[in-house]
């Protein structure tokens, strides 16, 4: 017959059973059990099959309890401080500013390049997955963002109704003028864009540098839906110091058409900003009509 385990009387089986019953966490509920059933006689693998604890478990918390009384049945996992961080105050403090930057090699930070940072600072290996954390712990965030900006994407939201309505509205301001309509618009050629997620802290614009390996050209064109009438240059930046003599060049040509009022409708701010900041009339967000002297 095996031996049964002795309790060290610290407590009576009734005050046993009372902390049992009345234990609110599961942990200490479950340890106050086994020592209160092993109080009363019963085997230890009897305890075991009733809780659900192995054979030397039960008999540990037994061997706790016999030596240190009630306290060895506290759960301690709540107050337990746990390993210490691998990175101090200071050398969380030196990761942010690192981070703030570029990455060693010149590009964009990851959980891998984060990794191998603070292994050199600590001076042994940190796995990728423990670099993503602090990434996340420094609460930044994946977003997605675009390096060569170089496709423009229209969306339908009844243009051709309020184009309409605006040409109405410049005829009637100039009765006696014959008003034409023109769209005009700005293109870069070269590649496609190319879409990346990169880190960034919570609350700011995704920013980062970009290795420019082509020269870029862009194209500025000027059309007239009803003829098919077109003016266009290729321009090598996208600046006020080059479109403006452009500009001054399409209003020369304009002036000596039959024409007396134009409207110019843009999908592109910047180019209509452009065309309304040498000139004067009334104008939109992202249109501009002038009338020619």
């Amino acid at each position: 017959m095996p031996k049964r385990l002795t309790i060290a009387p610290h407590l009576s089986v009734e005050e046993l059973e009372i902390h049992y019953r009345r234990a609110s966490n599961p942990i200490e509920r479950t340890r106050y059990q086994i020592v209160w059933l092993l109080a009363q006689g019963r085997a230890s693998t009897e305890v075991a099959a009733v809780t659900g604890y192995s054979l030397e478990v039960v008999r540990r918390i037994a061997r706790r309890y016999n030596k240190t009384g009630s306290q060895a049945l506290t759960d301690r996992r709540q107050i337990h401080p746990g390993p210490e961080p691998m990175l101090s105050p200071t050398q969380q403090a030196h990761l942010w500013q690192a981070l703030s930057g570029a990455a060693p090699d010149g590009g964009l930070w990851n959980g891998r390049k984060v990794a191998d940072w603070i292994g050199e600072l600590i001076g042994q290996p940190v796995g990728r997955q423990r670099g993503w954390e602090y990434l996340r712990q420094m609460t930044f965030r994946l977003v997605s963002h675009v390096h060569n900006i170089g496709r423009l994407t229209l969306k339908n939201n009844n243009s051709g109704k309020k184009l309409a309505v605006k040409l109405e509205e410049i005829q009637a301001q100039y009765p006696q003028a014959d008003v034409e309509l023109w769209a005009m618009d700005e293109h870069r050629l070269g590649p496609g864009s190319v879409v990346r997620r990169v880190w960034t802290p919570e609350g700011q614009q995704a920013i980062a540098n970009v290795n420019w390996r082509f020269q870029w050209l862009w194209v500025y064109g000027f059309v007239h839906p009803q003829s098919g009438e077109t003016y266009w240059w290729i321009l090598p930046q996208v600046n006020t110091l080059v479109i403006q003599p452009s500009f001054s060049r399409l209003r020369h040509t304009f002036s000596t058409r039959p024409a007396q009022a134009y409207y110019f409708s843009s999908r592109s701010s910047w180019l209509a900003h452009q065309l309304r900041f040498k000139s004067s009339g009334r104008h939109s967000s992202d249109t501009y009509a002038f009338p020619l002297a």
